[in-house]
């Protein structure tokens, strides 16, 4: 596939912001009717081709047939991306090579990050290291002209939240990518000061567990991305809407949202959620999952015992 020529950077303007909109269909016949170079940013979390079992899609197409669609869905994403658009694609082990070397060398993405996101209640596995992470490719359109506000995504430095150190920079560090443990098992606490980002799954106990839906990404994930690779007023793009979070965050945080999902019943579910949030709310789940974290006997106790004075007998 021949890399189209993009044209020169340039901003929607905020006076003409977009409506929001949820429409139902197909994601490739909607994305075609989507403007060029009309959106900021695109996240992306499509089936994994893993055989799990949604309301409508068929999640178990030959592997030719997975690229060749991911290929077509993909190239209307850089179309309808500006030219100093971002594009986030979450996509599990299987397929996620094969996605980045056609993001790339097929579409013409520029790949700034792989992001790893770790979280804890992985998938049992025999024979191999047990799951608990999905990858998030981090893809601009142009490498010389792209949003990424970093000061919006700063979280605490070891030096601020393990030891305490007045000489921590009070803005904290950008987010990482290294091997980790679970944050709970570590004496030193656990920075997400790189591209392995900690935040736990939505699980069916969590309060933000929308229910209807298996595949609930958390609000606070989807935020870091919003906040890094957007501006207020700016429209966010989600082919797969699924439960909704993309939108539901990007109403949170001032952003306009289109969002596409094939299943009727997810639509109606998603219009439902979006209907109780306001502009401006806050996310769902902790900023900084480490300070959520439980002391233990043999972890770093997260504040210190305070002293008591002592009484004269």
């Amino acid at each position: 596939m021949a890399i189209k020529k993009r044209k020169p950077a340039r901003r929607q303007s905020s006076s003409k912001r977009a409506p929001s909109r949820v429409r139902e269909g197909d994601c490739l016949d909607l994305l075609s009717r989507v403007s060029t170079d009309s959106i900021p940013l695109a996240f992306a979390d499509p089936p994994f081709n893993i055989g799990y079992s949604y309301d409508t899609y068929h999640d178990r197409r030959s592997t030719d047939d997975y690229l060749d669609w991911s290929t077509r869905w993909m190239s209307e994403i850089h179309r309808v991306l500006q030219p100093n658009g971002t594009f986030w694609l979450a996509i599990g082990d299987e397929y996620a090579a094969e996605l980045k070397v056609i993001a790339t060398r097929e579409l013409g993405f520029v790949c700034r990050s792989w992001v790893v996101w770790y979280y804890t209640f992985g998938v049992n596995c025999q024979q191999k290291f047990n799951r608990s992470h999905a990858h998030l490719f981090h893809f601009v359109c142009d490498p010389k002209s792209f949003t990424f506000n970093d000061d919006a995504i700063r979280v605490p430095s070891a030096r601020e939240l393990v030891y305490g150190d007045r000489r921590a920079n009070p803005k904290g560090r950008l987010p990482d990518d290294t091997w980790i443990l679970r944050p709970q098992d570590l004496t030193s606490g656990f920075n997400t000061d790189d591209d392995t980002w900690y935040f736990p799954r939505v699980c069916g106990t969590f309060k933000e567990r929308s229910g209807w839906h298996g595949c609930q990404m958390p609000e606070q994930l989807l935020g870091r991305i919003i906040r890094s690779s957007s501006h207020p007023g700016d429209l966010v793009i989600d082919p797969f809407a699924g439960s909704g979070t993309t939108l539901a965050a990007a109403k949170k945080l001032d952003r306009s949202y289109l969002g596409f999902e094939i299943s009727a019943d997810y639509v109606a579910h998603i219009r439902k959620r979006l209907a109780s949030i306001k502009n401006g709310q806050a996310l769902d789940g902790s900023p900084e999952p480490l300070k959520s974290v439980p002391s233990t006997p043999q972890g770093k106790l997260l504040k210190k015992p305070s002293r008591r004075r002592r009484t004269k007998s």
